[in-house]
Protein backbone atom coordinates (compact mmCIF):
# COMPACT_ATOMS: atom_id res chain seq x y z
CA UNK A 1 0.00 0.00 0.00
CA UNK A 2 2.86 2.51 0.93
CA UNK A 3 4.75 1.98 -2.41
CA UNK A 4 1.18 2.47 -4.10
CA UNK A 5 0.88 5.91 -2.63
CA UNK A 6 4.65 6.25 -3.41
CA UNK A 7 4.34 5.83 -7.26
CA UNK A 8 1.04 8.08 -7.17
CA UNK A 9 2.77 10.76 -5.26
CA UNK A 10 5.36 10.38 -8.25
CA UNK A 11 2.86 10.23 -11.04
CA UNK A 12 0.88 13.27 -9.36
CA UNK A 13 4.24 15.78 -9.03
CA UNK A 14 5.36 14.92 -12.86
CA UNK A 15 2.06 15.78 -14.22
CA UNK A 16 2.18 18.85 -11.77
CA UNK A 17 5.31 20.08 -13.56
CA UNK A 18 4.16 19.61 -17.22
CA UNK A 19 1.05 21.52 -16.50
CA UNK A 20 3.76 24.34 -15.23
CA UNK A 21 6.03 24.34 -18.49
CA UNK A 22 8.56 21.79 -17.31
CA UNK A 23 11.14 21.44 -14.87
CA UNK A 24 13.11 25.19 -15.69
CA UNK A 25 10.80 26.79 -18.03
CA UNK A 26 8.18 29.28 -16.98
CA UNK A 27 4.77 29.70 -18.48
CA UNK A 28 4.80 33.09 -20.35
CA UNK A 29 1.61 32.74 -22.45
CA UNK A 30 3.12 34.12 -25.62
CA UNK A 31 3.11 37.77 -24.49
CA UNK A 32 6.00 39.71 -23.77
CA UNK A 33 6.07 42.97 -21.22
CA UNK A 34 6.72 46.15 -23.07
CA UNK A 35 9.50 48.52 -22.48
CA UNK A 36 7.72 52.15 -21.93
CA UNK A 37 9.99 55.00 -22.48
CA UNK A 38 9.75 57.04 -19.63
CA UNK A 39 9.28 60.90 -20.18
CA UNK A 40 8.79 63.88 -17.71
CA UNK A 41 7.28 66.77 -19.29
CA UNK A 42 7.47 70.43 -17.75
CA UNK A 43 4.96 73.07 -18.96
CA UNK A 44 3.07 75.91 -17.91
CA UNK A 45 -0.19 75.75 -16.50
CA UNK A 46 -2.92 74.61 -18.74
CA UNK A 47 -5.10 77.30 -17.65
CA UNK A 48 -2.99 79.92 -18.55
CA UNK A 49 -4.19 80.45 -21.95
CA UNK A 50 -6.04 78.60 -24.61
CA UNK A 51 -2.98 77.72 -26.74
CA UNK A 52 -1.49 76.22 -23.32
CA UNK A 53 -4.92 74.15 -23.28
CA UNK A 54 -4.47 72.98 -26.75
CA UNK A 55 -0.50 71.99 -25.88
CA UNK A 56 -1.18 70.20 -23.09
CA UNK A 57 -3.89 68.56 -24.42
CA UNK A 58 -1.47 68.06 -27.75
CA UNK A 59 0.96 66.61 -25.38
CA UNK A 60 -1.12 63.72 -23.33
CA UNK A 61 -2.76 62.69 -26.50
CA UNK A 62 0.55 61.76 -27.72
CA UNK A 63 2.50 60.45 -24.89
CA UNK A 64 0.44 57.33 -23.55
CA UNK A 65 1.51 54.11 -22.77
CA UNK A 66 -0.48 52.89 -26.14
CA UNK A 67 1.85 54.74 -27.70
CA UNK A 68 4.83 52.98 -25.80
CA UNK A 69 5.47 55.89 -22.57
CA UNK A 70 5.26 56.68 -19.17
CA UNK A 71 4.44 60.27 -19.03
CA UNK A 72 4.49 62.51 -16.05
CA UNK A 73 3.84 66.01 -16.29
CA UNK A 74 5.10 69.17 -14.26
CA UNK A 75 3.30 72.49 -14.40
CA UNK A 76 4.61 76.00 -13.17
CA UNK A 77 4.43 79.53 -14.45
CA UNK A 78 7.60 80.13 -12.53
CA UNK A 79 11.17 79.40 -13.57
CA UNK A 80 12.21 77.90 -10.11
CA UNK A 81 9.79 75.94 -9.87
CA UNK A 82 10.16 74.28 -12.83
CA UNK A 83 13.52 73.76 -12.71
CA UNK A 84 12.73 71.99 -9.61
CA UNK A 85 10.65 69.79 -11.20
CA UNK A 86 13.17 68.80 -13.96
CA UNK A 87 15.78 67.78 -10.79
CA UNK A 88 12.84 65.72 -9.96
CA UNK A 89 12.17 63.96 -12.77
CA UNK A 90 16.40 63.69 -13.25
CA UNK A 91 16.01 61.99 -9.55
CA UNK A 92 13.01 59.27 -10.98
CA UNK A 93 15.86 58.54 -13.90
CA UNK A 94 13.55 59.30 -16.56
CA UNK A 95 14.55 58.76 -20.65
CA UNK A 96 13.89 61.93 -21.83
CA UNK A 97 13.20 65.52 -20.18
CA UNK A 98 10.94 67.55 -22.06
CA UNK A 99 10.81 71.37 -21.28
CA UNK A 100 8.50 74.72 -22.22
CA UNK A 101 10.36 76.60 -19.89
CA UNK A 102 8.43 79.72 -17.99
CA UNK A 103 11.66 81.71 -18.53
CA UNK A 104 14.92 81.53 -20.44
CA UNK A 105 17.44 82.03 -17.89
CA UNK A 106 19.19 79.83 -15.33
CA UNK A 107 19.10 76.03 -16.56
CA UNK A 108 22.23 75.91 -17.31
CA UNK A 109 22.61 73.95 -14.11
CA UNK A 110 20.14 71.38 -14.65
CA UNK A 111 20.33 70.65 -18.23
CA UNK A 112 24.22 69.26 -17.19
CA UNK A 113 22.78 67.67 -14.62
CA UNK A 114 20.56 65.49 -16.91
CA UNK A 115 23.46 65.48 -19.59
CA UNK A 116 25.42 63.69 -16.96
CA UNK A 117 22.55 61.36 -15.80
CA UNK A 118 22.25 59.90 -19.45
CA UNK A 119 18.85 61.64 -19.72
CA UNK A 120 18.26 63.63 -23.38
CA UNK A 121 16.62 66.94 -23.24
CA UNK A 122 13.94 68.15 -25.90
CA UNK A 123 12.84 71.90 -25.83
CA UNK A 124 9.27 72.76 -26.58
CA UNK A 125 7.31 75.85 -27.72
CA UNK A 126 10.09 78.29 -26.29
CA UNK A 127 13.59 78.42 -26.62
CA UNK A 128 15.99 78.95 -23.37
CA UNK A 129 19.32 80.68 -23.01
CA UNK A 130 21.37 78.04 -22.81
CA UNK A 131 24.62 76.16 -24.75
CA UNK A 132 22.80 73.90 -27.59
CA UNK A 133 25.08 71.34 -26.37
CA UNK A 134 22.69 70.75 -23.28
CA UNK A 135 19.75 69.66 -25.47
CA UNK A 136 19.30 67.76 -28.02
CA UNK A 137 16.35 69.25 -30.26
CA UNK A 138 14.37 72.18 -30.02
CA UNK A 139 10.64 72.48 -31.23
CA UNK A 140 9.88 75.98 -31.13
CA UNK A 141 8.29 79.12 -32.04
CA UNK A 142 9.88 81.93 -33.77
CA UNK A 143 8.70 84.43 -31.16
CA UNK A 144 10.43 87.29 -32.50
CA UNK A 145 9.55 87.06 -36.27
CA UNK A 146 5.74 86.34 -34.70
CA UNK A 147 6.11 89.95 -33.50
CA UNK A 148 8.02 91.29 -36.40
CA UNK A 149 5.33 90.07 -39.27
CA UNK A 150 2.75 91.75 -36.38
CA UNK A 151 4.87 95.15 -36.54
CA UNK A 152 4.95 94.65 -40.17
CA UNK A 153 1.40 94.40 -40.32
CA UNK A 154 0.33 97.26 -38.02
CA UNK A 155 3.03 99.75 -39.77
CA UNK A 156 0.91 98.86 -43.28
CA UNK A 157 -1.91 100.15 -41.80
CA UNK A 158 -0.71 103.61 -42.46
CA UNK A 159 -2.21 105.66 -39.09
CA UNK A 160 -1.18 109.09 -39.17
CA UNK A 161 -0.36 108.70 -35.46
CA UNK A 162 0.64 105.20 -33.58
CA UNK A 163 -1.12 105.89 -29.79
CA UNK A 164 0.26 102.30 -28.74
CA UNK A 165 -1.21 100.02 -25.35
CA UNK A 166 1.17 97.51 -25.23
CA UNK A 167 0.00 94.73 -22.79
CA UNK A 168 2.81 92.00 -22.07
CA UNK A 169 2.82 88.49 -21.11
CA UNK A 170 4.84 86.86 -18.56
CA UNK A 171 8.23 88.85 -18.25
CA UNK A 172 11.28 87.00 -19.60
CA UNK A 173 9.59 84.51 -21.18
CA UNK A 174 10.62 83.97 -24.77
CA UNK A 175 6.94 84.49 -26.14
CA UNK A 176 7.03 88.07 -24.17
CA UNK A 177 10.54 88.92 -25.18
CA UNK A 178 9.77 88.43 -28.86
CA UNK A 179 6.90 89.87 -29.53
CA UNK A 180 7.89 93.22 -27.34
CA UNK A 181 10.86 93.52 -29.17
CA UNK A 182 9.95 94.18 -32.82
CA UNK A 183 7.06 96.41 -31.11
CA UNK A 184 9.77 98.65 -29.24
CA UNK A 185 12.05 98.54 -32.00
CA UNK A 186 9.84 100.47 -34.31
CA UNK A 187 8.27 102.76 -31.91
CA UNK A 188 11.76 103.94 -31.25
CA UNK A 189 13.22 104.36 -34.73
CA UNK A 190 9.54 106.46 -35.60
CA UNK A 191 8.32 109.89 -34.89
CA UNK A 192 4.78 109.44 -34.54
CA UNK A 193 4.68 105.99 -33.03
CA UNK A 194 4.24 106.40 -28.93
CA UNK A 195 3.70 103.79 -26.19
CA UNK A 196 1.23 105.32 -24.33
CA UNK A 197 1.74 102.63 -21.72
CA UNK A 198 3.73 99.10 -21.57
CA UNK A 199 2.58 96.80 -18.67
CA UNK A 200 2.47 92.69 -17.94
CA UNK A 201 -0.70 91.05 -17.76
CA UNK A 202 0.62 88.33 -17.12
CA UNK A 203 -1.32 86.23 -19.62
CA UNK A 204 -4.65 87.23 -17.60
CA UNK A 205 -7.82 88.68 -19.33
CA UNK A 206 -8.65 90.17 -16.08
CA UNK A 207 -5.68 92.06 -15.51
CA UNK A 208 -5.58 93.22 -19.15
CA UNK A 209 -8.99 94.89 -18.71
CA UNK A 210 -7.84 96.89 -15.58
CA UNK A 211 -4.45 97.98 -17.49
CA UNK A 212 -7.09 99.86 -20.29
CA UNK A 213 -9.40 100.40 -17.94
CA UNK A 214 -6.83 102.78 -15.93
CA UNK A 215 -5.53 104.37 -19.48
CA UNK A 216 -9.51 105.29 -20.30
CA UNK A 217 -9.51 107.19 -16.36
CA UNK A 218 -6.55 108.93 -17.11
CA UNK A 219 -8.00 110.42 -20.39
CA UNK A 220 -5.06 109.40 -22.42
CA UNK A 221 -5.76 108.62 -25.74
CA UNK A 222 -4.77 105.70 -28.30
CA UNK A 223 -5.44 103.76 -31.17
CA UNK A 224 -3.36 100.42 -31.27
CA UNK A 225 -3.90 97.56 -28.56
CA UNK A 226 -0.86 95.46 -29.01
CA UNK A 227 -1.26 92.97 -26.55
CA UNK A 228 0.58 89.32 -26.76
CA UNK A 229 -2.09 86.86 -26.36
CA UNK A 230 -5.62 86.87 -27.17
CA UNK A 231 -7.13 86.67 -23.59
CA UNK A 232 -5.17 89.79 -22.79
CA UNK A 233 -6.67 91.05 -25.77
CA UNK A 234 -10.25 90.00 -24.84
CA UNK A 235 -9.45 91.75 -21.17
CA UNK A 236 -8.79 94.87 -23.11
CA UNK A 237 -11.72 94.83 -25.78
CA UNK A 238 -14.19 94.01 -22.62
CA UNK A 239 -12.49 97.76 -20.97
CA UNK A 240 -13.59 99.55 -24.17
CA UNK A 241 -16.71 97.63 -24.55
CA UNK A 242 -17.78 99.19 -21.01
CA UNK A 243 -16.70 103.04 -22.33
CA UNK A 244 -18.46 102.71 -25.48
CA UNK A 245 -15.44 102.70 -27.51
CA UNK A 246 -15.39 101.32 -30.71
CA UNK A 247 -12.89 99.00 -32.27
CA UNK A 248 -12.06 96.38 -34.96
CA UNK A 249 -12.42 97.15 -38.64
CA UNK A 250 -13.51 101.16 -38.96
CA UNK A 251 -13.37 101.66 -35.12
CA UNK A 252 -11.58 103.98 -33.21
CA UNK A 253 -9.18 101.30 -31.83
CA UNK A 254 -6.98 98.65 -33.65
CA UNK A 255 -7.12 95.43 -31.43
CA UNK A 256 -4.27 92.83 -31.86
CA UNK A 257 -3.36 89.70 -30.60
CA UNK A 258 -1.52 86.03 -30.37
CA UNK A 259 -2.27 82.72 -30.11
CA UNK A 260 -5.02 82.26 -33.24
CA UNK A 261 -7.68 80.61 -30.68
CA UNK A 262 -10.67 79.88 -32.69
CA UNK A 263 -13.04 82.41 -30.73
CA UNK A 264 -10.11 85.27 -31.59
CA UNK A 265 -10.12 84.28 -34.96
CA UNK A 266 -14.04 84.47 -35.14
CA UNK A 267 -13.91 87.82 -33.34
CA UNK A 268 -11.32 88.93 -36.43
CA UNK A 269 -13.90 87.55 -39.33
CA UNK A 270 -16.62 89.24 -37.34
CA UNK A 271 -14.71 92.84 -37.84
CA UNK A 272 -14.54 92.85 -34.21
CA UNK A 273 -10.79 92.45 -33.82
CA UNK A 274 -8.19 93.78 -36.37
CA UNK A 275 -5.27 91.10 -36.14
CA UNK A 276 -3.93 87.96 -34.71
CA UNK A 277 -0.95 86.39 -35.39
CA UNK A 278 -0.37 82.08 -34.88
CA UNK A 279 1.56 80.34 -32.36
CA UNK A 280 1.16 77.18 -33.11
CA UNK A 281 0.62 74.64 -30.12
CA UNK A 282 1.08 71.19 -31.92
CA UNK A 283 4.47 69.77 -31.11
CA UNK A 284 4.08 66.79 -29.80
CA UNK A 285 4.09 64.63 -33.35
CA UNK A 286 7.60 66.28 -33.66
CA UNK A 287 8.73 65.43 -30.34
CA UNK A 288 7.49 61.81 -30.61
CA UNK A 289 9.49 61.18 -34.36
CA UNK A 290 12.85 62.61 -32.98
CA UNK A 291 12.36 60.63 -29.78
CA UNK A 292 11.65 57.21 -31.58
CA UNK A 293 14.55 58.16 -33.84
CA UNK A 294 16.68 58.26 -30.95
CA UNK A 295 15.52 55.18 -30.11
CA UNK A 296 16.78 53.47 -33.26
CA UNK A 297 20.37 55.32 -32.69
CA UNK A 298 18.86 58.05 -35.50
CA UNK A 299 20.16 61.91 -34.21
CA UNK A 300 17.75 64.18 -35.47
CA UNK A 301 17.83 65.52 -38.81
CA UNK A 302 18.01 69.28 -37.27
CA UNK A 303 18.60 70.52 -34.49
CA UNK A 304 16.04 73.33 -34.36
CA UNK A 305 12.53 72.86 -35.38
CA UNK A 306 10.69 75.91 -36.50
CA UNK A 307 6.89 75.66 -36.44
CA UNK A 308 5.30 77.05 -39.52
CA UNK A 309 3.40 80.25 -38.33
CA UNK A 310 1.48 83.19 -39.83
CA UNK A 311 -0.50 86.23 -39.44
CA UNK A 312 -4.46 86.94 -39.84
CA UNK A 313 -6.11 89.68 -40.65
CA UNK A 314 -10.20 91.05 -40.47
CA UNK A 315 -9.41 92.19 -44.02
CA UNK A 316 -8.64 89.11 -45.79
CA UNK A 317 -9.03 86.21 -42.91
CA UNK A 318 -12.25 83.73 -44.01
CA UNK A 319 -14.47 81.11 -42.47
CA UNK A 320 -12.15 78.03 -43.78
CA UNK A 321 -9.04 79.63 -41.94
CA UNK A 322 -11.03 80.05 -38.78
CA UNK A 323 -11.85 76.70 -39.01
CA UNK A 324 -8.31 75.47 -40.15
CA UNK A 325 -6.32 77.17 -38.00
CA UNK A 326 -8.60 78.40 -34.78
CA UNK A 327 -7.10 75.89 -31.73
Amino acid sequence: MKKFLAMLLTVMMVLGLAACGGDDTPATGGNEEQTLIKVGIINNDPNESGYRTANDKDMKATFTEENGYEASFAYSLKNDEQIAAAQKFIQDEVDYLLISAAGTAGWDSVLTDAQNAGIQVILFDRTIDADESLYVASIVSDMAKEGQTAVDWLTAQGLDEYKVVHIQGVMGSSAQIGRTGALDAAVAANDNWTMVTQQTAEWNAETAQQIVQAVIDSGEEFNVIYAENDDMAKGAVAALDKANITHGVDGDVIIMGFDCNKWALEELLAGNWNYDGQCNPFQASYINEIIQGLEAGNAPAEKVVIMDEKGFDAATITQEDVDQYGI
